[in-house]
């Protein structure tokens, strides 16, 4: 049997990473159909079927699951041996990849680390926005941003952000003539808009404490959205009580366009976190984005 090349075997963990060649095609700067070809070659030269094909997905074999599970860990190797090598030039270089929140990244990442790629042209950022808590390691990336009570065991945490708290809004003219709701209980007489997170598919609980006691609340109401941004300008639109960050809002509360409601029931909490495995051999690059948002952070 002939050896695989080196690039069908990265191509293989890029389809099956994606579940589509189209997105992997897309990533890697190739066609669907020379992409498609390439990993008929390379189930040709294993003697077996790596990936099942649909219309609509393409999804790992058993045999393509364990050679994922395989060779995925000796990638991130190689991808490591290179930054190494990389820092023997004069300026830091190499990708780093971020999972985190859109608000982390609007708020937080993208205006601290903006100044840093014009610093150092030879690094690359990808921001990744997804709600999910995601397996970094197993997703391939190098650092995620999350909440502090949403930290996965056996990782280096740096805090990059203040406390947050979240804010039950909504127009002055929803309200009017409205009671406003005193208790989270009471918002099940209320239109409220639902945000429902794409990557899990249930609707967000909203969830309000008070004196040490939480509460979770499933709301109802007219409208469903998939982006704060999108709930935050229903509310303006007089659709309903939104639940979103406060420091979104502060403006529109400041100028009366959005009121709150529940405030005694939104405490803060911690703020966001820069997590990443301790087994982890930072490159410079890497160490250059922690150092920039830790230092940056709160003090």
């Amino acid at each position: 049997m002939s050896q695989p090349a080196y690039q069908d075997l990265a191509a293989f963990l890029v389809v099956a990473r994606e579940g589509s060649f189209t997105r992997a095609a897309a990533q890697l700067g190739v066609t669907p159909s020379a992409l498609s070809h390439a990993i008929r070659g390379l189930e040709e030269r294993v003697g077996l079927r790596l990936l099942n094909r649909t219309t609509r997905s393409v999804t790992t074999t058993e045999a393509g699951q364990r050679l994922c599970d395989q060779l995925e860990p000796h990638f991130l190797d190689i991808q490591s041996a290179l930054d190494r090598v990389g820092e023997l030039r004069d300026a830091p270089s190499g990708t780093v990849r971020i999972s985190a929140s859109n608000h982390a990244i609007d708020t937080l990442l993208w205006p601290r680390l903006r100044p840093l790629l014009a610093q150092y042209p030879d690094i690359r950022l990808e921001l990744s926005a997804d709600s999910r808590l995601v397996d970094i390691a197993a997703d391939r990336f190098d650092a995620g941003v999350r909440l502090g009570e949403q930290l996965a065991p056996g990782m280096i945490a740096v805090r990059i952000g203040p406390d947050l708290r979240m804010a039950a809004v909504a127009s002055p003219s929803y309200l009017a003539g409205r009671q406003p709701p005193v208790t989270p209980q009471e918002l099940a007489g209320h239109r409220c808009i639902n945000l429902r997170f794409l990557t899990q598919g249930d609707l967000y609980a909203w969830e309000f404490e008070q004196n040490d006691r939480e509460t979770r609340v499933q709301v109802e109401g007219p409208l469903v959205v998939d982006n704060i941004d999108h709930a935050l300008r229903a509310a303006v639109d007089g659709v309903g009580i939104a639940y979103v960050m406060r420091d979104r809002v502060e403006s529109h509360l400041a100028s009366g366009v959005l009121v709150q409601v529940l405030e005694d029931w939104s405490p803060p909490f911690s703020g966001y976190h820069l997590y990443y495995p301790s087994r982890r051999r930072p490159s410079q690059a890497f160490s250059l984005v922690v150092d920039t948002l830790r230092s940056e952070g709160p003090r």
